[in-house]
């Protein structure tokens, strides 16, 4: 038997991922330090998919337990989440944002060449696009990085393609996601922020349940229709499906490619408000507040390589998102209940 290794699949979009697997008919490990995620979702995961899942716990940079989990199981591919991702944070914390993300992938594809494993799909982000000149943003448009959360997602990138580049046999993904919302239709999975939320979807739901006050929109006056940043906001369902077609992709395939995963449609944070208030008949008092340094007017994907490659596009509508966003919040207004 062979296994579908998920690093951090007990976090946000692994659990999600792991729940899509699981449905498709493939044998799941989730390998996961549960710094920002709880068993809980994975107990659950395991109820909505009527399967078993090995969880195990452990960190990425601990090179000897990687290694054990490779020599207990015959894995044949791995799925990359696990990393810290608060962009806030990584400016505060820099070398620990590097240590976990930048030197944990060296350790994973160290003890993942040492079994033979050659075949990956990364957890990779829009910000490797930084402040990008034109939209939509193709998977050729120029890499930068303003923060150390990109910086780290961009340095993997690089040590991925040069990887690549001196062994060509393996075959890899970089998922280069956009903004993701949404939970499981269900309601019994979703985001589960420590602390403060870092992204909009979760804040708006806190705020919709009454666990904070009021939303702060961080400037009105970007060029945009409504002077509301505007990004491109992908529910977590598709967003699950595309690593399913990655995996799939690479059955067959070796070097290594950069896909986009987003609808290609950018919406303001006004509308995610307007709409998340229309659709789940809720109140989302809100302030305007100062830009954040850093913040750019529009970022939104060109999301026909997807397509292209992998057969793969968004489904699911603005209505789906913001829909499914409040059952979770409703159903768990304290998430996991912070229980590991």
């Amino acid at each position: 038997m062979t296994y579908i290794l998920l690093t951090g699949g007990a976090g946000y979009i692994g659990s999600h991922t792991a729940l899509a697997l699981l449905r498709a008919g493939y044998q799941v490990i989730s390998f996961d330090n549960y710094s920002n995620s709880s068993t809980t979702a994975l107990q659950r995961v395991a109820q909505l998919a009527n399967s078993n899942i090995i969880t195990l716990s452990g960190d990425i940079r601990d090179e000897a337990a990687l290694s054990a989990v490779f020599r207990q199981y015959q894995i044949s591919a791995v799925v990359h989440f696990a990393g810290l991702k608060a962009v806030g944070e990584s400016t505060e914390m820099p070398l620990h944002y590097y240590d976990n993300n930048v030197a944990g992938t060296v350790t994973l594809c160290r003890v993942m060449r040492e079994f033979k494993v050659k075949k990956l799909v990364f957890s990779s982000s829009a910000t490797v696009y930084g402040d990008a000149k034109t939209v939509p943003i193709d998977e050729t448009a120029p890499r930068s990085a303003t923060n150390p959360y990109g910086q780290s997602k961009l340095m993997i990138e690089h040590i991925l393609e040069d990887l690549v580049k001196a062994e060509p046999d393996w075959g890899i993904t970089l998922l280069r996601y956009f903004n993701p919302v949404g939970a499981d239709s269900s309601g019994q999975i979703g985001e589960d922020p420590n602390g403060i939320p870092n992204n909009l979807m979760p804040f708006i739901s806190q705020v919709a349940v009454g666990k904070r006050d009021k939303l702060s929109i961080f400037g009105d006056d970007y060029p945009t229709p409504d002077g509301t940043g505007v990004r491109d906001y992908i529910h977590v369902v598709d967003l699950a499906a595309g690593h399913l077609k990655a995996l799939q992709y690479l059955e067959s395939q070796q070097g290594i490619e950069a896909i986009n995963l987003g609808t290609g449609t950018g919406y303001s944070v006004l509308d995610m408000v307007k709409a998340f208030s229309s659709v789940n008949k809720v109140a989302v008092p809100y302030q305007i507040a100062p830009r954040r340094p850093g913040d750019i007017a529009s970022c939104y994907a060109r999301p026909d390589k997807a397509l292209k490659l992998l057969g793969w596009q968004a489904e699911k509508t603005l209505e789906d998102m913001v829909r499914d966003s409040w059952r979770w919040q409703r159903q768990n207004p304290n998430g996991y209940g912070n229980s590991n």
